[in-house]
């Protein structure tokens, strides 16, 4: 009974059908039907156009809703009713559906144009702005209050897909502009939402509750009246109100307690996920400007034996993309293009060796580093392995530090740190959703590594056949790896507990929660 099998195949997991509910009295009201879901540390934004992270996007995803949205596994309409593509496959023409914001006013294409041209000024200051152009848009405009036509440089067959990512979500000029850091998104009394949800109340650092949007457009399909998202950080204490039954959702628990969760607990559940944990190297600080200590540091790691303390079958990581992206003779890319660093213990000679190359022979003059992580459990946990592996394996002294998640978030992508914890999860099925943050301006490039060459031969793979695309991808990549100004660690899995009593939750590919049509017996 292992339903928590790794299959790396990207699937949406529903659970559960309905039960049947117990009658009541004619005169009785239905009681209010409240999930209480532990969201984990709170959110830097929960403004689609500034979000850069999935705790945000799984808040994001209730709230809002883009062009299309993925329900039970598939990509269906959302705010737009009906959509045509162009032979050429350049230019999509959507044609919205009669919608609401949740203070009753209609979504009109406008609000779409608004929102993605909001993204894309650099007043904005969005950290994922550069989506756009791994989806290559070119130009995009509201012919009309229910007509959006968006024109693409080059054909990208994941394009449609996107549009129901958190960066391409609406949002409404006039709510925006009472808080264009994105304030208005947490003020009850601002904010502005057009999907199952709309916020109620948001105490920072505690808790946010969202009330059933009665404008949304499948408002007869939402059962759920409340979410109460809650913003406890420890582990521990998270798990024991689950298992107490004061939360029916959480998504992570302490590595100790999985073994026990996964052999005892049929709420349990491990899911594959298209997803990467990694460390950066600061490029531009001493020594790890060398590339053959950056190499040094990642072949002293012994993957497998992390992977074994965290026990929720996660998968050693040899390389930056993860094992769920394709190329187009459906090989896995992740395998085809080879191992770069070692999976065990084997590397620990070479990186040795390495260091001494680089001239720090057994760690002799090698300098004090600070590893920085957010705070969190199962981070704290791997950063100490990390540190113990590289004192007993490099003979080097390694430091720890860790920050609130949101101060986390600006001091890694600011680059002050010199090593610090990473973890990508892909936006789309596609190698290019990792190899796109390395090019030399991405926000995302938090190592701060540059290559022109290597930008150069994604610029190419944008605009070529499949065939070639994937020769220029595989190319890249090597060109990437070789330098290791990142450090793979485990391939993701997506670990969580769901009370018996919710039904009908949903996981989406982009493993985001989504519990738009659940409901709690």
């Amino acid at each position: 009974m292992f339903k928590k099998k790794m299959a790396w195949l990207l699937v949406l997991v529903m659970v559960g059908a309905s039960l049947a509910g117990c009658s009541q009295p004619a005169e009785e009201a239905a009681p209010e039907k409240v999930l209480v879901w532990n969201i984990g540390s709170e959110p830097k934004t929960i403004d689609p156009g500034l979000n850069a992270a999935s705790d945000g996007g799984d808040v994001i995803n209730q709230l809002f809703e883009g062009l299309m949205r993925e329900v039970g596994g598939s990509l269906e309409p959302g705010m737009a009713e009906s959509y045509t593509i162009s032979d050429d496959k350049l230019v999509y023409t959507f044609v919205l559906r009669d919608a609401k914001w949740s203070d009753g006013e209609p979504v009109t294409a406008y609000d779409f144009e608004y929102s993605w041209a909001r993204v894309l000024d650099p007043e904005t200051a969005s950290e994922y702005s550069w989506i756009f152009d791994e989806a290559r848009v070119a130009s995009f405009k509201a012919l009309d209050e229910k007509t959006f036509e968006v024109t693409l440089s080059d054909p990208a067959p994941y394009f449609l897909g996107l549009t129901g990512f958190f960066t391409f979500m609406p949002v409404r000029e006039d709510a925006v502009t009472q808080g264009s850091d994105g304030s208005w998104a947490i003020n009850p009394e601002v904010a502005l939402a057009n999907g199952p949800f709309k916020l109620a109340e948001y105490k920072t650092g505690d808790r946010l509750v969202l009330e059933k949007n009665e404008n949304y457009w499948r408002a007869d399909e939402v059962k759920i009246d409340k979410i109460e998202g809650l913003m406890i950080v420890d582990l521990t204490t998270s798990l024991t109100a689950f298992e107490s039954g004061e939360i029916h959702v959480i998504d992570a628990m302490p590595a100790e307690e999985l073994p026990r969760l996964m052999a005892e607990d049929d709420r349990f559940y491990v899911l594959p996920m298209d997803g990467v944990y990694y460390y950066a190297f600061n490029v531009e600080v001493e020594p790890l400007d060398n590339p053959l200590v950056r190499k040094a540091l990642s072949y002293a790691i012994d993957r497998e034996a992390i992977v074994d303390v965290l026990n929720g079958g996660q998968i050693p990581a040899t390389n930056m993309v993860s094992p769920a992206s394709y190329d187009d003779k459906g090989n896995v890319f992740s395998e085809a293009t080879g191992d770069f660093t070692p999976v065990g213990s084997e590397g620990i000679e070479e990186a040795q060796a390495l260091l001494a190359e680089a001239g720090y022979p057994g760690g002799e003059g090698f300098p004090e580093l600070e590893l920085l992580y957010n705070t969190n459990d199962d981070h704290k946990m791997i950063a100490e392995i990390m540190q113990e592996m590289w004192k007993n394996n490099l003979g080097i002294k390694v430091t720890l530090a860790n920050q609130e998640w949101a101060v986390f978030q600006d001091t890694r992508r600011e680059g002050g740190f010199e090593m610090a914890r990473g973890g990508w999860i892909g936006d789309y099925s596609d190698p290019m959703t990792y190899l796109g943050m390395f090019i030399s301006e991405s926000p995302m490039n938090y190592s701060r590594w540059k290559s022109p060459e290597y930008d150069a031969l994604l610029d190419e793979a944008k605009t070529s056949e499949p065939a070639k695309r994937f020769e220029l991808l595989y190319e890249a990549h090597r060109l990437m790896m070789a330098d290791h100004a990142y450090m793979p660690v485990y391939i993701y899995t997506d670990p969580m507990m769901v009370s018996e009593a919710v039904t009908g939750w949903e996981k989406t590919t982009r493993n985001v929660f989504f519990f738009g049509f659940a409901d709690i017996q």
